[in-house]
């Protein structure tokens, strides 16, 4: 039985249809990601999966259990499912320990196990209004954590945040899935949050899934450009007998002298990105992106360019 199954889940709005029918599982421990741009219904799905959003269509079960929608019960959401939005709150004039003592289903080293995960243990004293908003979102997921979910789901969870806090939240996020094997699904518009992350990524777009598989899979062999964009920067190369197009990251991309270059042009500029230097290679068929770590032509240089072997 798979401990979770979303199954030909629909959704509209008004006349609108938000989510055409989508059906996937999720493994016990796994992670999963699901990339799109704004407005392409992750967290609608997201919302759905956690009883949150009544479907048009469709089911999702949790351990063989039909997650009910909002107008079969009383207070919407399911017990065993954490969802941790965009838009977290916390009550003002609390102590940041109170605000997480009124959920709290733990014993007090479980829950100060879970508070040193989320790094917040030592902001226990403090108030809610003297936070920053890194901290407000590691409480939120704390408090989270505290009620037992078997299934966390994670709604956009480095949008609001700068890089700084991204890069702390992604590693509280990494402990805690390591110390816990909580099954979670973390949605985002930014699919490169993605690749270091989770096992597998679906990738949807006006409601409709796009792509599925690995990381790697989508980071290297894209369906189309939409998916391609997601995950970073990207060559198209069009084959003239048939025009079917194969994408390609600027890493894979060398400076060469051979004369059977995958094509020649003009270096127009360089863009430096502190790990590496992406060079802009103006040809007839437009321009390509070659990224390295290695001298360049100079700028104005005809050079050649191929595949990195």
């Amino acid at each position: 039985m798979e401990f979770l199954r979303v199954q030909d889940i629909s959704a509209t709005a008004g006349t609108r249809i938000t989510l055409h029918p989508l059906r996937f599982n999720l493994a016990k421990g796994e992670r999963l990601g699901i990339a799109g741009e704004t407005g392409s219904g992750k967290t609608t799905l997201l919302k759905i999966i956690g009883g949150l959003i009544q479907p048009t269509e469709g089911n999702v079960y949790l351990e063989g259990e039909r997650i009910e929608g909002p107008l079969e019960k009383l207070l919407p959401g399911h017990p065993k499912i954490g969802y941790l939005s965009q838009h977290f709150e916390l009550r003002n004039h609390y102590r940041v320990e109170e605000e997480l003592e009124c959920r709290n289903l733990l014993s007090d080293e479980a829950a100060a196990e879970i508070y040193r995960l989320c790094r917040v243990d030592h902001l226990l004293k403090r108030a809610t209004t003297e936070l920053s908003g890194g901290e407000r979102q590691r409480i939120v997921l704390a408090r989270l954590l505290t009620t037992r979910p078997s299934l966390l789901l994670l709604d956009e969870p480095f949008s609001n945040l700068d890089a700084l806090h991204t890069e702390q939240m992604k590693a509280v996020l990494e402990d805690i899935i390591s110390a816990t094997g909580l099954s979670t699904i973390l949605v985002s518009h930014e699919g490169r949050d993605l690749l270091s992350w989770a096992n597998r990524i679906l990738v949807i777009k006006e409601g409709a899934m796009v792509q599925e598989g690995s990381p790697t899979d989508l980071y290297y062999h894209p369906v189309n450009e939409y998916a391609a964009g997601l995950f970073g920067a990207f060559n198209t190369l069009v084959t003239p007998a048939t025009g079917a197009k194969t994408f390609i990251r600027p890493e894979n991309m060398v400076f060469t002298n051979e004369k059977d270059a995958l094509a020649e042009g003009v270096l127009v500029n360089i863009l430096f990105f502190g790990a590496f230097r992406r060079g802009l290679v103006q040809t007839d068929t437009g321009t390509w992106l070659v990224d390295s770590t290695e001298a360049f032509p100079a700028i104005g240089s005809r050079v050649r360019i191929a595949l990195r072997r």
